[in-house]
């Protein structure tokens, strides 16, 4: 029954007009699309690098001993992920409409310099924050449980040993928090790639907006969907696989048995 579905998947492909596979191909690699994907890998790259980087951070910070610290990292991860990501990214897009000026200064007294918000949070760079803060609160919850999944007994080993927090750190907890934190890390780079298509709702010409532009203008939804599908499923794959040799590199000496089989 599989086999014969997947063969009416495929002869409706090859024997609907509506997929206009040669409209596709003429689009597939068109300038405005190329530079679209472009627009997508980089807002994927610094979102993510921005998210990675601040999660660690807030993880560690609602790990603190401290309440104020721990309260602070709390309320950010309940924040950002109670809000919609669309809204975040247009807040930033267009945060000069709420504050047209930022300044540098003595805080409640003399300020010393100003900055015109427009010109330092344009729209490129209100959508890498709109996406980077908020997968920020998601990757702190991620490392978070990473770290908490190492028995707190080795921590202990190693500090009776004189091993520095640091160290203890570096070299004991994070490599065998990684093999928890990989996984669904690589799961957020991969829908990572595809949020950036909210960006559009800000005029931002990346992957999802170039192909909204064509088909705007020759009316042909159809295949220029498809030729945007075909670009995230690509970047995917690559990413996927990507993925694969990380969770297996952090995965070596780890004994896994399969459901039904034998440890291997």
């Amino acid at each position: 029954m599989l086999l014969l579905a997947v063969a009416m998947l495929a002869n409706s492909l090859v024997t609907n007009a509506a997929w206009d596979w040669p409209l596709v191909w003429r689009f597939l690699f068109a300038r405005t699309v190329l530079h679209g994907l472009l627009l997508t890998l980089e807002f994927t790259v610094f979102a993510m690098a921005i998210g990675i980087a601040l999660g660690i951070v807030v993880a560690v910070m609602r790990m603190s001993g401290n309440p104020i610290v721990s309260g602070v990292a709390w309320a950010y991860a309940w924040f950002f992920r109670g809000t919609p990501v669309l809204v975040q990214i247009i807040f930033w897009s267009f945060v000069g409409a709420l504050y047209p000026y930022l300044s540098l200064g003595i805080p409640f007294g003399h300020e010393f310099v100003f900055f015109n918000s427009n010109q330092l949070i344009p729209v490129y760079v209100g959508v890498v924050l709109g996406l980077g803060l908020n997968e920020a609160a998601y990757m702190s919850e991620i490392v978070r449980a990473g770290i908490l999944s190492v028995d707190h007994g080795q921590s202990e080993a190693a500090a009776a040993l004189g091993m520095q927090h640091r160290l203890v750190m570096r070299r004991i907890v994070l490599p065998q928090a990684m093999r928890i934190i990989i996984p669904p890390t690589g799961n957020e780079t991969i829908s990572m790639l595809k949020t950036t298509s909210l960006a559009s709702v800000v005029a931002v010409t990346e992957l999802f907006k170039a192909v909204q532009q064509i088909y705007g203008a020759n009316y042909k939804y159809i295949p220029l969907l498809v030729v945007a599908s075909l670009w995230y499923l690509l970047v995917t794959s690559v990413l996927s696989i990507g993925q694969h040799y990380i969770e297996k590199r952090f995965s070596r000496g780890v004994t896994v048995r399969p459901v039904g089989g034998r440890a291997r």
